[in-house]
C-alpha cells in the first residue's frame, strides 16, 4: 500500500496574497476530497518560496475548511520559536482540527534564513534539540522547569493540553538513514528529499530497528519522500505545465542563496529546469498511466509507504493545479489503495 499526502511550499505565484491564500484554501478542500492522507506545509522567511512565514496561521484557517484530511507543518523551524509558546499554539491547532493536526519539527534547512531572523547558524542545531526537549517535556509534566543554554523556564504551569495524547504525531525531515536513530523509539514520521537511494536507506534503518524493538511491521509510521508530480490528459501537455511553472518556483528556491551571493546547496536535488528533475528521478509530469508506472518504480526502488507531491507550485493557475490533483485522485490514487493490493 502506498499513501499520498501534498507538500506545499506556497510560493508567490504573481497574484495578490489575498487570492493566493482562498484560491489555496479551495485546493486544500480539493485534496482532502480526493482523498490525501495529508497536507504539510512548508515554513520559509524573507523569500519569495514561502508567503506563510506563520504555518500556524494558515493552517487554522485550512482547519476551518476541511473535516477529514490531517494539516501540519513540514516543518516548525524550531530554532526561531519561543518553544513554550509554539506548544501553546500546537495545543490549540490540535483541539481546532479535533485532532487532526501533524507536528512537523526541524532545524530548518536554509540557515540563511535563521540570519536574517537574528540566529547564528551555528547555533542552529543545539537551539532545535533544547526546544525540542521544552516542547516533548510540556506534553509530559504539570510544571516545567527547564535550564539550558538558550532557553530558561522556572515554574511554567501546564494548563494546555493537546487533543491527541501525549502529542500530535511528530514528522521530520530526515537527511540520513543515520539522523532517524533518535526517533524510532517515537515512533516520529519521516520524510527525505532527493535520490531514492538515500530514501531506502533510511527506510531499511528504520524498518531494522524497529523490528528490533519487538514492533509490528503493520503498525510502522509513514516513511515518506517528496517529488514533484505533475498530472494531464497526455504527457505532452503535463510537461508543458510543469516545465513552465518550475522555472518560477526553482528561481524561487535559489533566491535567497543568490541574495546572499553565497553556493545553492541544494542544487542537486532541484537542477535548473523540470526536464533535468524528471531525467534525475525527482519528478514527473505525464498521463495517469505514466504517472503509475512512475510511482510503481519509486515505490519498489525508494522502499516508501507515503509519497508527498509537489503538485503546487511557480506559476500554475488554480485551474491546472485542480485539474492535475483531479486526474492524480481519480486515476492514479486508487491503484495504491490496499483493497488494489489485497486484488492484484
Amino acid at each position: 500500500m502506498l499513501e499520498f499526502g501534498i507538500f506545499d511550499h506556497l510560493d508567490d505565484n504573481g497574484t495578490s496574497l489575498a487570492t493566493l491564500f482562498e484560491n489555496r484554501l479551495k485546493l486544500v478542500e480539493l485534496i482532502e476530497q480526493q482523498g490525501f492522507y495529508g497536507y504539510h506545509l512548508a515554513e520559509h522567511h524573507s523569500t519569495p518560496l514561502g508567503v506563510v512565514p506563520s504555518p500556524s496561521v494558515f493552517l487554522a484557517a485550512a482547519i476551518q475548511r476541511t473535516t477529514r484530511i490531517r494539516l501540519g507543518p513540514l516543518v516548525y523551524v524550531l530554532p526561531l520559536y519561543h518553544p513554550l509558546r509554539l506548544f501553546e499554539e500546537v495545543c490549540m491547532l490540535d483541539h481546532l482540527s479535533n485532532g487532526r493536526l501533524m507536528l512537523g519539527v526541524g532545524r530548518g534547512g536554509a540557515l540563511l534564513e535563521h540570519e536574517r531572523y537574528g540566529v547564528e547558524p551555528a547555533t542552529a542545531s543545539a537551539r532545535y534539540h533544547e526546544a525540542f526537549i521544552v516542547m516533548m517535556r510540556a506534553f509530559q509534566e504539570d510544571v516545567l522547569n527547564f535550564e539550558g543554554q538558550f532557553f530558561k523556564y522556572r515554574d511554567y504551569l501546564v494548563q494546555a493540553r493537546p487533543l491527541q495524547q501525549p502529542h500530535p504525531p511528530i514528522w521530520y525531515g530526515a537527511p540520513n538513514a543515520d539522523a532517524i536513530v533518535w526517533g524510532i523509539s517515537r515512533g516520529i514520521n519521516v520524510v527525505s528529499l532527493g535520490p531514492a537511494a538515500r530514501a531506502k536507506e533510511i527506510g531499511d534503518r528504520y524498518r531494522k530497528e524497529w523490528a528490533e524493538l519487538g514492533r509490528k511491521a503493520a503498525d510502522l509510521p509513514r516513511i515518506g519522500i517528496t517529488r514533484h508530480i505533475v498530472v494531464a490528459d497526455s504527457d505532452a501537455a503535463a510537461e508543458r505545465l510543469a516545465q513552465r511553472a518550475y522555472e518560477p518556483w526553482r528561481i524561487a528556491m535559489e533566491y535567497i542563496w543568490k541574495h546572499a551571493g553565497a553556493d545553492f546547496t541544494l542544487k542537486d536535488i532541484y537542477p535548473r529546469s523540470f526536464e533535468e528533475l524528471a531525467a534525475i528521478g525527482h519528478g514527473v509530469a505525464g498521463s495517469p498511466a505514466t504517472v503509475h508506472r512512475y510511482l510503481e518504480t519509486l515505490k519498489s526502488e525508494a522502499g516508501v509507504n507515503y509519497v508527498l507531491g509537489q503538485m503546487i507550485f511557480g506559476d500554475m493557475s488554480f485551474d491546472e493545479a485542480a485539474s492535475s490533483i483531479r486526474l492524480f485522485g481519480r486515476d492514479v490514487m486508487p491503484a495504491f489503495s490496499r483493497s488494489a493490493e489485497l486484488a492484484s
